[in-house]
């Protein structure tokens, strides 16, 4: 099939902004609880009343200090209540929200601030502050800087007390659906970062059909979603805004370092993350159950689960011998999963990369069932999902109701609807390109089947073409590599070589477990195994897992274990983790040449 749509489920409010989502809540259900903020260790609910309150309270301060309709007002903080908070509040004032990544550098916030015009910057942290003060003489049109540590939100409290409601409520009108609601600028795998402008329209086209297609996962008064994401990459706002307009609960934490304990607190019914948080959970499990003596028993469990699942999808359904066994390993093994994941949720959503077959069903095997979605920054975040009641393992879902998805001839992925970016900010060239036809081209590979169901196969631009004229879609085998509990990352190279090789990094949190377990000198590490008999035989056999989903023409034959890791700091990784392939084939050129060496 080369072409796919499905009926809008929402209605945009043509005159309406996101701003609405507030008022309304407030006005049909103030005392509902629509966020939950972490006061010391316990949760504390915040009314839709309340929320608005506190909204309208930092708007006015953004309007005291000059803030102009259309400005942009720059957010650099880790995900917490406050993003959501000003987020809220800029577009109150009339404004337009750039978010930051918490971790850029000062030239990364130099050219998001400069490019975008910012007249203003919340930030979080004193490096924070640092870092955007370190480049301010280079950005004539910063006027302020507010820190959230330093108590952003009682001083423009404080300096907005003379601001009327009425102001707010007049500034909060302003926009309408086509204006600009955020610019959010690329991770940048090459170059830099595009500014790329969601609209009002953009946001309320996406989170209004997710949110009905998915109205069970999103009832009023009994879900909850944990946010554990960045919400300066376009996923971390989707899982912001679509709650909102539900309405239903939203939780928010800083990082993923702590997330089992968080989930057990905050008990959330709907997940929604990285395939990174879903093949720890599963890795830390299993290894947990290794280091207990239990391995074998979690083997066994897993491989029912995953059994029970794709019985799921015969006419049949699972045999009845099937159906004692997964009731025997729910007591033993999948009902403490589903508690380390919370306790109460049935559904995840996951998107960024692709999962892989065998950890999608084993997660609805165990009763949790993570529902795979596929987007980028311009498509608004998804474009794709799988929806609650006709899940297809494998493939990344239907299209966004309103919106359509077609397959050029050459395989890559073209989008049309209204959750679609209005444009890159100042760069007309390069919009007109991704537009082509009224058309957004993704850059990705991919196929349709016969019910809509989208499968990436590749990006178009990262195609390997061996010497042998064999082309290559690196993400198929590094996706199956990278699910073993001890690679971090994994990079396929070959591109004019003679045949497939890769780059692979060992995930240092499972290497102490590895090493004690083969009986390795304690604090080894990936520099000090590199060479390792027993470290390569099991990396081997997770290239060997990888190869299986391949022909043998695309086929890993070689391997490096690096040393060290692919990280943000290092500038292998964009800030949402994709892998920047150039700069890895650049600094480690000494290590593919080994791999074709002799």
């Amino acid at each position: 099939m080369r072409e796919f749509s499905l009926p809008a489920l929402y209605e945009v409010p043509t005159d309406g902004n996101l701003t609405d989502i507030v008022r309304r809540n407030a006005a049909q259900q103030p005392e509902v609880a629509v966020i939950a903020r972490k006061v010391g260790n316990t949760w504390q609910d915040v009314t839709a009343a309340t929320f608005l309150a506190e909204v309208r309270a930092a708007a006015k301060g953004l309007i005291a200090s000059g803030v102009q309709p259309g400005d942009r007002v720059a957010l650099m903080s880790r995900t917490r209540y406050e993003w959501t908070l000003f987020d809220f509040a800029i577009w109150s004032a009339g404004a337009v929200t750039v978010p930051v990544y918490e971790t850029s550098s000062p030239e990364q916030v130099q050219w998001i601030l400069s490019d975008s015009g910012a007249t203003a910057c919340v930030v979080e942290l004193d490096n924070h502050t640092a870092a955007v003060e370190s480049v301010r003489d280079r950005l004539p049109a910063l006027k302020h800087v507010w820190q959230i540590e330093a108590g952003a939100v009682e001083e423009l409290g404080r300096l907005g007390r003379d601001v009327t409601d009425q102001a707010v409520e007049e500034r909060s009108s302003l926009a309408k659906a086509d204006d600009a609601a955020t610019i959010v600028y690329t991770s940048g795998t090459t170059g830099r970062p595009k500014g790329c402008v969601l609209t009002h329209r953009s946001f309320f086209a996406e989170c209004g059909n997710i949110v009905e297609r998915l109205r069970p996962l999103f009832r009023t008064g009994e879900c909850s979603v944990l946010l554990f994401l960045p919400l300066a990459h376009v996923f971390g706002r989707l899982v912001q805004i679509a709650p909102m307009m539900a309405p239903i609960k939203l939780g928010t934490v800083p990082d993923i370092k702590n997330l089992t304990d968080e989930l057990a607190s905050f008990r959330p019914t709907l997940i929604l993350g990285v395939p990174r948080v879903f093949e720890k959970v599963y890795n830390s499990a299993r290894a947990k159950a290794q280091a207990d003596g239990k391995g074998k028993i979690f083997d066994k469990a897993a491989d029912t689960a995953i059994a029970y699942s794709k019985a799921l999808d015969t006419p049949s359904g699972p045999s009845l011998g099937l159906k004692i066994k997964h009731k025997t390993f729910d007591a033993l093994v999948y009902s403490k999963l589903r508690a380390v994941l919370g306790g109460k949720g049935e559904y995840a959503i996951s998107g960024g990369a692709p999962l892989g077959e065998r950890l999608g069903h084993f997660f609805r095997g165990i009763g949790f069932t993570v529902l795979e979605g596929y987007g980028l920054t311009e498509s608004c975040a998804a474009t794709a999902f799988n929806p609650w009641d006709r899940q297809k393992i494998g493939t990344v879902g239907q299209p966004l109701p309103g919106s359509v998805i077609r397959i050029a001839d050459d395989g890559e992925v073209l989008l049309h609807g209204e959750h679609l970016f209005k444009e890159y900010w100042n760069n007309p060239g390069a919009t007109e390109e991704a537009l082509a036809d009224g058309w957004f081209h993704t850059g990705d590979i991919g196929t349709l089947d016969e019910d809509g169901y989208l499968r990436i196969t590749g990006r178009k631009k990262e195609i390997i073409v061996t010497a042998g004229g064999k082309n290559v879609a690196p993400a198929v085998i590094e996706d199956r590599i990278r699910a073993h509990a001890l690679v971090a990352e994994c990079m396929v190279v070959g591109d004019g070589r003679p045949f497939v090789g890769a780059l692979v990094t060992i995930d240092e949190e499972f290497l102490g477990r590895w090493a004690a377990e083969h009986g390795k000198p304690a604090g080894s590490t990936a520099a000090s195994l590199h060479a390792d008999p027993d470290l390569l035989a099991t990396i081997q056999s997770a290239v060997d897992d990888g190869n299986a989903a391949v022909s043998k023409a695309e086929s890993v034959r070689k391997f490096r274990i690096l040393s060290s890791q692919f990280t943000e700091d290092s500038g292998h990784l964009t800030p949402s983790l994709k892998l920047k392939r150039s700069v890895v084939a650049k600094d480690f050129s000494d290590e593919i040449e080994a791999i074709y060496r002799g």
